[in-house]
């Protein structure tokens, strides 16, 4: 693994603009959907009424958290016609662009927890606590089968996501400890420890973009250096290699793995551009052989 910065290479050869660009418009669009919700409480201005688990906005697009949708059902409440309405929209727009892109472009504890990976990073913070990626789908059903016990919706009033995004509309209060606990856990106790091992609400939007067209491509990988700084960004480093090192094996370039968050960072820190944004049909298996990559990467 490169001992230097990750993304050095790609800021020399591209410029820091360039080798940021996907994750200055994720603070972008992460700045703008909190905005838009605090307009109405701070300044009067109701554009979006509400909050993540139900909005209106301009007083005509109702948006439902699908996910807290199904706790209410299971709970045995039945919602109004607007929120369902307001769930198939988000839910095919979600399977469109790919489920996860919630919790890099939407979601609020995403920039928390990319805080706490950078200064573990900078801090040189080794070791890790070992939860396998596969915890958070049992917590999700254990979220599910907890509203269908108590009636309730009893898994969003500790939600971390929830909790956060209701204490910036209305005010932090206890929601503080739940968020640095959080903070606290990524940074000292495990990389990337809630979104890519815990978090059930990144477990049901990876099952609602499980098939979505939009996704990230190795479509250079034959130009790959071999730096490891896409691996060293990546919240999800193990959907990375199957599409990056797949060449020779019938493998295509586009990662398929539903807990890729299309974040774009991959694309940011390579200064190869081996990654890009494309489409899950455009992935013809590579069954060239070393020879070939070697060629074509000393033709790049």
């Amino acid at each position: 693994m490169s001992a230097k910065r990750p993304g050095a290479e790609a800021i020399a050869a591209k410029g820091w603009m360039a080798a940021n660009k996907w994750l200055l418009l994720r603070r972008l669009c992460q700045l703008t959907i909190l905005l838009l919700f605090l307009l109405g409480p701070f300044a009067a201005v109701w554009v979006v009424k509400g909050n993540l688990a139900y909005s209106l906005t301009l007083d005509t697009l109702p948006l439902t958290d699908p996910y807290v949708l199904l706790q209410s059902l299971l709970a045995g409440n039945l919602p109004e016609q607007l929120g369902l309405v307001g769930a198939v929209i988000v839910v095919v727009f979600y399977f469109l662009v790919g489920g996860r892109v919630f919790c890099s472009w939407v979601c609020p504890i995403n920039p928390l927890t990319d805080l706490a990976g950078w200064l573990r990073r900078r801090l040189a913070i080794k070791g890790s606590a070992h939860v396998t990626r596969s915890s958070r789908y049992w917590i999700l059903a254990m979220t599910l089968l907890l509203a269908g016990l108590t009636g309730s919706i009893a898994w969003e009033l500790v939600n971390p996501v929830s909790m956060l995004h209701r204490g910036l509309i209305f005010g932090l209060g206890a929601a503080w400890v739940v968020v640095l606990a959080v903070f606290l856990f990524d940074l000292f106790v495990m990389s990337r420890g809630w979104c890519g091992h815990l978090c059930p609400v990144g477990a049901f939007y990876s099952l609602l973009g499980k098939w979505s067209p939009l996704r990230i491509t190795a479509s250079k990988r034959a130009a790959c250096n071999d730096c490891m700084d896409c691996f060293e960004v990546c919240p999800e480093p193990q959907v990375i290699r199957p599409a990056l090192k797949g060449a020779g094996k019938g493998v295509g370039p586009v990662i398929l793995a539903a807990n890729c968050t299309n974040c774009g960072r991959c694309i940011d820190v390579c200064s190869k551009d081996v990654f890009t944004f494309g489409l899950r049909f455009d992935n013809p298996p590579d069954n060239g052989t070393q020879a070939t990559r070697q060629a074509a990467a000393s033709g790049n």
